[in-house]
């Protein structure tokens, strides 16, 4: 293989490491860790962000297939009986290349609280400089509903600029993004790029095809989105076909979903802020304070002039126009409550203890 020395991301899904009851399929995950050697022997540097704790244990307590839990809290302690295992797998697997397996367990906060994302970049940074690879999953086992990612689409994604990688690979048990479900509809045709994930792009991913996985179509494409915004090449793929890495590494035609990185470019806590935090509510502003925050102001509450939700101090909220149009999204520092009571007062106005911005500068993504 021609050396191309890019830092490559491969996100693996739950289905294209398990078979039919659900369990880890050590082949498949032979077939993976082989072309990761592929690219590491090319002279490129890989991360391997890995879905599959709960799969791998699952059979632990013979509760595989059918007999497959669904409360949070069961699946949650099942995962930490499987990870162990799962990072087993891929480090048989590396070592019959050659390679170190280096296991990195990430949470939400890793990438919002700058320490915690130092720390990370720091771990994933040097794993790759020992030319170890560093195999990513989320911390499952003690993760918070309320701020857990659910699938590691968006880990991935958010790991992809964590290491400044110049290709994500998101693998899956389908060829990309189709036009329709190609199990419904024969005349579903295969997405082969995409320039800009809109709204035209969402309709087409559904929800997940499968029943051990979390993610699905939507995940990916938001995935891709996060990494696009990052400046990071993404490649939605059939993890079952041959070769697969190493025709995404080299930019090879047909072989399924690519999408193309914009030129602008987020940081990592504005990233957080668009596409990884839910919104707990909604801030409607004037034309005024719309043009102001267009030209990277902070919304104060004389610009506000209306609010859904109950949210409180730390929260995201979309910050809407007179027109109910969507345009922004920032964390707030104040809480729904004093909101809706400063709504239209100068700084002047309002009562002591009360901050003067409800979203500052830095906090505040202008979303395309």
């Amino acid at each position: 293989m021609k050396r191309i020395n890019k830092t490559v991301v491969v996100k693996v899904g739950t289905s294209s490491i398990t078979n039919k009851q659900g369990e880890i399929s050590q082949q498949s995950v032979a077939k993976i860790c082989a072309e990761v050697a592929d690219l590491k022997n090319a002279g490129n540097k890989v991360v391997i962000v890995t879905s599959g704790a709960i799969a791998a244990g699952l059979p632990f307590l013979g509760l595989a297939g059918k007999n497959r839990p669904r409360d949070s809290a069961t699946l949650q302690a099942i995962s930490a009986i499987g990870q162990g295992s799962l990072i087993g797998n891929y480090r048989e697997e590396l070592a019959n290349h050659g390679l170190l397996a280096g296991q990195v367990l990430l949470a939400p906060l890793d990438f919002f609280v700058r320490s915690q994302y130092l720390h990370a970049r720091n771990t994933l940074t040097t794993l790759i400089d020992l030319d170890v690879v560093p195999v990513v999953n989320e911390n499952d086992a003690i993760a918070d509903d309320e701020i857990r990612f659910g699938d590691n689409d968006r880990i991935a994604a958010l790991v992809a600029h964590l290491v400044e990688a110049d290709l994500l690979v998101l693998l899956t048990d389908t060829p990309g993004l189709f036009t329709a479900d190609p199990n419904m509809d024969s005349n579903a045709s295969l997405i082969e790029e995409i320039i800009e994930v809109n709204q035209e792009m969402e309709k087409y991913a559904g929800g997940s095809n499968s029943e051990i996985g979390s993610g699905g179509m939507a995940s990916k494409l938001a995935a891709a989105k996060i990494a696009s915004w990052s400046g990071v090449r993404t490649v939605i793929a059939d993890a079952s076909r041959s070769d697969i890495l190493r025709d995404a590494c080299s930019e090879k035609s047909g072989i399924g979903t690519v999408v193309h990185p914009r030129q602008e470019r987020l940081g990592a806590r504005k990233l957080w802020i668009a596409f990884a935090v839910g919104s707990k509510g909604q801030i409607t502003v004037d034309k005024g304070a719309r043009k102001a925050l267009e030209a990277r102001a902070s919304l104060l509450p004389s610009g506000v002039i209306g609010m859904q939700g109950d949210f409180e101090i730390g929260d995201a909220v979309e910050v809407v126009d007179d027109e109910s149009r969507i345009f922004a999204k920032g964390i707030v520092r104040q809480n729904a409550d004093n909101v809706r009571a400063t709504a239209g007062l100068n700084t002047a106005q309002l009562p002591e203890g009360v901050s003067h911005e409800v979203i500052h500068t830095d906090d505040l993504v202008i979303l395309p």
